[in-house]
């Protein structure tokens, strides 16, 4: 293999490149594009959950336990209402995502030791919305709960009670539990599957619908030269899609980075390699761009975006898909940019992914070499 021969190809892609101002565009505009919108739009945090509330009893009981939905950073209560059919009106609209019914006999129920029920609504639409609330409704009743029986206690007994376990939870690597800490590292596995497989999936197929792959099969040039060179410029555009990713969850978003930024290049290398064999394997199997834009949003963007760990856990998927993901490469990619970025994860807990990787980058490389086929089609 000629370094000259190699350069020549490359050389001659890059003028293609920047003469192509939309292809450019797509490799400068998608990072961002997607940064802000995920960065932004998308977020599992649920605060300020609109609620209504529907006080029979109106006493300083029932005053106090709603004081404590109130003054949480998870409620936002913004109606009483005297009917409970205008609670089931405002979920219906939308305009409330829970309502609370307290009982004529809250008060009464609670100063004589008795269980008290109260009704909650939620509006179930969104699962997971509705399943977070009820979860922080548990927490709310549960330390009125606590309250209440210690002070029973105490006074019939006539000392303070403690209780037997104090909890001091500490969060480790995403300390205020931010969506946004979770989803931006993953998504540079995103763009970079977007960049090199969509980008890397035309390039030889686009030789052949413009008729220049007749001009190449007739040069000297070999199949391995033709392949590096073609893979050569979208190299570096994934490094600089890198950069641009990682400079605005940084900056922009906040997110915190504790590890190495040499190390998280040094892997992404191999991660972006990954991906550009398997776009130019796409290239040199499909007829035409458009079969080759749609082979590489099902085999490239989907399962990045759905079984790689960036979107949905894992651990929660059946049995046989989550024997499906070791086979892909982003699963392990998402692993290491998730790692590295929050946990500052040095190469001794990266090893594993790190071989997986470099052994897929060969694959690729070495399928896509052999798939190409120096004759006319």
């Amino acid at each position: 293999m000629k370094f000259s021969r190699t350069w020549a190809i490359a050389r001659k892609e890059l003028f293609h490149i920047f003469r192509d101002w939309r292809s450019l565009g797509l490799v400068i505009l998608m990072p961002v594009l997607l940064m802000l919108l995920f960065g932004y739009a998308v977020s599992l945090d649920v605060k300020k959950a609109p609620m209504a509330v529907l006080d029979r009893d109106k006493s300083q009981e029932s005053l106090s336990f709603i004081h404590r939905f109130s003054a949480s950073p998870y409620f936002n209560l913004r109606f009483f209402i005297e009917d409970e059919k205008e609670v089931k009106r405002l979920i219906d609209r939308g305009e409330v995502k829970m309502g609370l019914v307290l009982p004529w006999d809250f008060s009464k129920m609670i100063k004589s030791g008795r269980k008290a029920t109260v009704q909650v609504l939620l509006d179930g639409s969104d699962s997971n919305t509705a399943n977070i609330i009820l979860t922080y409704v548990q927490g709310v009743v549960r330390e009125y709960n606590q309250e209440k029986t210690f002070l029973k206690i105490e006074r019939l007994g006539g000392q303070k009670v403690s209780p037997p376990i104090e909890g001091r939870p500490r969060i480790w690597f995403n300390e205020e539990l931010e969506s946004k800490n979770y989803f931006i590292p993953g998504l540079v596995a995103v763009i970079m599957s977007i960049i090199g497989v969509l980008l890397t999936g035309q390039v030889i197929v686009r030789e052949w619908e413009r008729g220049t792959m007749e001009l190449l099969i007739s040069t000297p040039v070999r199949k391995e030269e033709l392949i590096i060179g073609k893979l050569f410029p979208y190299f570096f555009l994934g490094l600089l899609d890198l950069s641009l990713a990682v400079l605005m969850g940084a900056w922009v978003f906040e997110v915190p980075f504790r590890g190495s930024i040499a190390l998280l290049f040094l892997l992404s290398c191999i991660y972006i390699l990954v991906a550009l064999a398997l776009g130019m394997t796409i290239s040199t199997v499909a007829k035409t761009q458009i079969l080759a834009n749609q082979m590489a949003m099902v085999i490239g963007f989907l399962p990045t975006f759905l079984l790689s760990g960036f979107t949905f856990v894992i651990a929660n998927m059946p049995f046989w898909l989550q024997l499906i993901t070791y086979g892909i490469a982003p699963r392990y990619y998402v692993t290491i940019l998730k790692e590295i970025f929050l946990k500052g994860a040095d190469f001794s807990f990266l090893w594993t992914e790190t071989l997986i990787l470099i052994g897929m980058a060969v694959a690729g490389l070495w399928v896509a070499t052999k798939s190409f086929k120096k004759e006319l089609r």
